[in-house]
């Protein structure tokens, strides 16, 4: 029960005036306070204070122009310091809820109290789980579950101990050089980029390269970009915005018609997934990737790879990086969102030498960095041979749901065809013509999140999408049988079957 000022410790001179207020012995104001104070003194009892003036004035309880008791006679009634009074009316002076003036006392200030806001009719975390799936098997995320957290604590730890004194300080826009020496040797290693230390640019998520490199193409003068007929929205509109304007590159089961760069005249930039099509599943056919290099060197043009998850491959060699055949007209882009996890904010770009000083110039001018220690952590985790191990350990997760996936499909619906899974942690399910958008809504009423295949076609920057080409890629679904955590993939497995034809 609170305890109000002039009842917490008993007030023998306590009387009421002609008008029926109370007042004190020393002709000090009666106002019943209603403070509801914890026993005791210190911080504590200064705060609650606080807080309970704060709220009396806010609620109206306490009038606008209400006179307050005196600090000494306030704190005589509720057997606290005065000084402790004193700091709270101070406070609260300084915050605009009293005012305090020679001659008139403390009074609670003239102000206007905004109404409470009306509480929202479904709490927004009820609304969020009301609609979030049993099953989110969109593409865009691997098993995050699986983050190799003991192991990356290990690193961080070791990274930490061992890290200069200029690590803690702002540091190259380029990235600390630890991370940058690793990265050259590991790429060189597993992906056949050809860099020096040099030459690599860390930057926080694959998007924020491609938001530095279309801005530095842009300022060159180079404001057209072409992008495959197949692909994320997200990555075309992170250009458009950097003020470039997108060419859809039509693609096929032998990747994109890289021979068709040549016909827009003006054209010298072109973002491809060479090694995984995202999302169809196909590599570049040899002679289209040397057809592009063979382009970008003949023109001056400029090669963006996105090699989101050249790390998986399961059935056939790794396709080596686009980047190795001509590092001058190549940059690689890789991440560590699909390797470990998106939260890290960790991606890689190797840069011809001709980019390096306008890419860093730009990086310099915003918010463009990554964490420090993060890098460090990285750069420990890679040179010790964790990130191999980790990676070893997820391509093999990732091959048996997709055995399983295959598997399940053959017995349970035999007219859907998969393609793609040589590699990457998705799958293409294609399905008989006119049935995507009705699977899609009746994966939805299972509890299962899916994209459909139309839903990854060109939009323009008005966001009309390009309409179908003749004999081009069948009604599908996107499904991306890495996201989900072990112990939940065969229930999403067989959600899925069930809404299959």
């Amino acid at each position: 029960m609170a305890d109000s000022w002039a009842t917490r410790r008993g007030d023998p001179g306590q009387r009421t005036d002609s008008s029926g207020q109370r007042t004190d012995g020393r002709g000090g104001l009666g106002t019943d306070l209603h403070l509801d104070l914890p026993p005791g003194g210190g911080s504590g009892v200064r705060v609650a204070l606080i807080r309970a003036l704060r709220d009396a004035a806010r609620s109206g309880r306490l009038a606008p122009g209400t006179r307050l008791p005196s600090s000494r006679s306030l704190a005589t009634d509720l057997g606290i310091a005065r000084n402790t009074v004193a700091d709270a009316y101070g406070e609260l002076v300084a915050e605009g809820w009293l005012t305090a003036r020679q001659g008139s006392g403390t009074r609670v200030a003239e102000r206007v109290v905004p109404p409470e806001p009306a509480p929202p009719r479904t709490p927004p975390a009820a609304a969020a789980a009301a609609t979030r799936p049993t099953y989110d098997l969109r593409p865009g995320e691997p098993d995050v579950s699986a983050f190799p957290r003991t192991a990356w604590l290990s690193a961080a730890r070791r990274a930490l101990i061992a890290a200069p004194n200029d690590a803690f300080g702002y540091g190259h826009p380029a990235g600390r050089p630890e991370l940058r020496r690793v990265l050259a040797d590991y790429l060189a290693r597993a992906r056949g980029v050809r860099a020096a230390p040099e030459r690599i640019v860390v930057c926080a998520g694959f998007v924020q390269g491609l938001a530095l490199l279309s801005k530095v193409r842009e300022k060159a003068g180079y404001r057209e970009v072409a992008v495959e007929s197949y692909g994320l929205d997200a990555h075309w509109n992170v250009m458009r915005g950097a003020g470039l304007r997108t060419v859809p590159l039509p693609v096929d089961q032998q990747g994109a018609r890289t021979a068709e760069l040549d016909r827009s005249a003006g054209l010298r930039n072109v973002l491809l997934t060479p090694a995984h099509q995202f999302p169809i599943g196909v590599p570049l056919d040899p002679d289209r990737r040397a057809a592009v290099v063979d382009w970008a060197s003949r023109v001056g043009g400029l090669v963006l790879e996105d090699d989101y998850d050249g790390e998986f491959r399961y059935d056939r060699q790794p396709v080596g990086a686009l980047q190795g055949l001509d590092p001058e007209h190549v940059v690689y882009l890789g991440t560590a969102s699909k390797s470990l996890a998106p939260a890290l904010r960790l991606a890689w770009m190797v840069v011809p030498d001709h980019l390096m000083d306008d890419l860093l110039a730009l990086k310099r001018t915003g918010e463009w960095e990554s964490g420090r220690l993060d890098q460090l952590t990285l750069a420990e985790f890679i040179d010790s041979g964790a990130y191999d191990r980790h990676v070893r350990g997820m391509r093999m997760r990732y091959r048996r749901r997709r055995d399983q996936l295959v598997a399940a499909l053959a017995e349970r619906a035999p007219r859907v065809r998969v393609t793609g899974i040589a590699a990457g942690l998705h799958a293409v399910l294609q399905l008989p013509p006119g049935t995507e958008q009705s699977v899609v809504r009746g994966a939805a009423w299972q509890g299962l999140a899916l994209d459909g295949l139309s839903g990854y076609r060109y939009r323009d920057e008005q966001g009309q999408q390009q309409q179908q080409e003749p004999g081009g890629h069948p009604d599908a679904l996107v499904f991306a049988y890495g996201t989900a955590p072990d112990h939940a993939f065969a229930g999403a497995l067989e959600a899925l079957c069930r809404v299959l034809p």
